[in-house]
């Protein structure tokens, strides 16, 4: 067993306050997921205090990413979206497909890294068919 599996297996949770297993060691007794599993079954946690954790130790870099872990039974249905979260998520929507610059709407999001559409940040390396707009 190497050194970063053996500082990851504390089923009883004496080390971390929690039962902690190893990466893709997890008991798979189906009692236990995480929040991308439940959501994926239409569940939540609710509230529910967690109940162990997976943990990975990157050797390389030294830092440490953990999963955690929630009861299946306790969980509860997923809260069903309101229209009026339906509109504000529609505006947000065209808020980030919206260039600022030219005030065009994209059938795609504007790329974080610019801030506005590539033929506004890179109005040189494009011909004419941009220049009335910009």
């Amino acid at each position: 067993m190497s050194a970063a599996f053996g500082k990851c297996f504390d089923p009883s949770g004496a080390r971390y306050g929690i039962p902690t297993y190893p990466w893709k060691f997890a008991p798979d007794d189906d009692q236990l997921a995480t929040r991308r599993q439940l959501r994926a079954r239409g569940l939540r946690p609710g509230g529910q205090p967690i109940a162990a954790q997976v943990m990975r130790i990157n050797r390389r870099a030294g830092n440490v990413r953990v999963a955690y872990l929630y009861r299946i039974d306790l969980a509860k249905p997923v809260r069903p979206m309101t229209s009026r979260k339906w509109g504000a998520l529609a505006l947000a929507m065209l808020a980030r497909r919206t260039c600022p610059k030219c005030r065009i709407t994209y059938s795609y999001c504007m790329p974080r890294s610019l801030g506005m559409c590539v033929l506004c940040a890179y109005p040189d390396s494009h011909d004419s068919a941009h220049q009335g707009v910009c």
